[in-house]
């Protein structure tokens, strides 16, 4: 693998390293994004952020909002694979948003990069409400990659506010016990906005990514669109989705 750009900063060290055609964007040494156009399944945390989408008709999704933009592994899956209108893309990094449009493609009509803080952009944005809003803030500490904003009751409301009638969140989380703990699971006036719930995981990475849907859903209806979509049937041989997901219980906690 060869450094083919860095940039340092005062207290950041950006580097996009490439393999072959995979190309990787480093940030303080974590991996922020990976993408091969000619392999668009990553192995990694990044395929559970976009499957998602399948608990749906692919075309029932037409607006995707994506906190945390990194190089936009997740943004180019999405057009592949779901094709929505629009995505909208946030990120606070204007190095991480220029790094996305030269090295990793991520332009073209519907998609919208926007350099801003997330929390204040979701405080005053106004506009149409997202089928999909995929929360991947994340940062780093000592060289270990860490959520950039917790996932309490005034955030997880902030973007169930921003959702359409029938949407869902997907958050990346740095753990199955920063899962468990965050409000989606543990407020119970949070947990009773959505109908279903998932904890999707990979043996790559330790990450936990939780699905949170206002309507019903099962595992069995995402399996039966993937195997539609010969990229994605869990069946195939190589290269091959690996995920493993688990329903989650939407039960009363009384933690409120």
């Amino acid at each position: 693998m060869s450094i083919i750009w860095e940039r340092a900063t005062r207290d950041t060290l950006y580097q996009v390293r490439q393999a072959g055609r995979s190309m990787r964007l480093y940030t303080n040494g974590v991996l922020h994004s990976q993408y091969n156009p000619g392999r668009p399944l990553t192995g990694s945390v990044w395929d559970l952020l976009f499957l998602p989408a399948f608990f749906y008709p692919p075309e029932s999704i037409r607006r995707v909002l994506v906190l945390g933009v990194g190089g936009g592994a997740v943004i180019r899956q999405l057009r592949q694979f779901v094709q929505p209108d629009t995505v909208v893309g946030i990120e606070l990094s204007p190095v991480h948003l220029s790094i996305a449009r030269r090295f990793f493609a991520v332009k073209g009509k519907g998609v919208q990069l926007i350099n801003a803080n997330a929390i204040d952009w979701i405080k005053h944005y106004r506009g149409p409400p997202f089928d999909i809003i995929i929360d991947d803030l994340f940062g780093d500490i000592d060289g270990e990659p860490q959520r950039a904003v917790f996932a309490d009751q005034t955030w997880a409301r902030s973007l169930t506010d921003k959702l359409s009638g029938e949407g869902m969140i997907v958050s990346n989380f740095e753990s199955r016990l920063e899962l468990m703990l965050s409000a989606y699971l543990d407020s119970s006036s949070v947990r009773s906005t959505f109908n279903s719930a998932f904890h999707l995981s990979t043996a790559q990475n330790y990450n936990a990514v939780g699905v949170f849907l206002k309507k019903p859903a099962t595992t069995r209806q995402l399996r039966d669109r993937l195997r539609r979509i010969p990229q994605l049937d869990p069946r195939r041989q190589a290269p091959r989705l690996n995920y493993n997901i688990r329903t989650l219980q939407m039960t009363d906690r009384n933690h409120d």
